[in-house]
């Protein structure tokens, strides 16, 4: 085995920095749509929903859908849930390239 084999990047040593990093920005992104349903309730000022999409497009989307779910926050409104899929598309589109390319 020559020493560039042993260097190699495969797809499994990628899971759990990136476990790790959804985890933390789901929170974050869970956290930004608590306080903005807050201050949607309460008519105080907005998190921007660009502020919303990129910690969503950062990784915190899991985190994002499941706060939409369980505050009912962001659900209705259709030009922000189609940006919102097509992040979700884009994380699955990365990852099932980064699995076909790191074996």
């Amino acid at each position: 085995m020559s020493s560039r084999e042993g260097m190699q990047l495969r797809f499994a040593d990628i899971i759990p920095p990136a476990a790790i990093g959804y985890a933390a920005l789901s929170c974050v992104a869970f956290l930004l749509y608590a306080v903005d349903k807050s201050r949607a309730r309460r008519g105080a000022r907005r998190i921007s929903e660009r502020t919303l999409h990129l910690v969503e497009l950062l990784g915190g989307w899991p985190g994002a859908w499941l706060a939409a779910r369980s505050l009912r926050h962001k659900t209705s409104k259709t030009s922000y849930r189609i940006v919102f899929a097509l992040i979700v598309l884009l994380h699955f589109t990365a990852w099932t390239l980064l699995a076909m390319f790191l074996r």
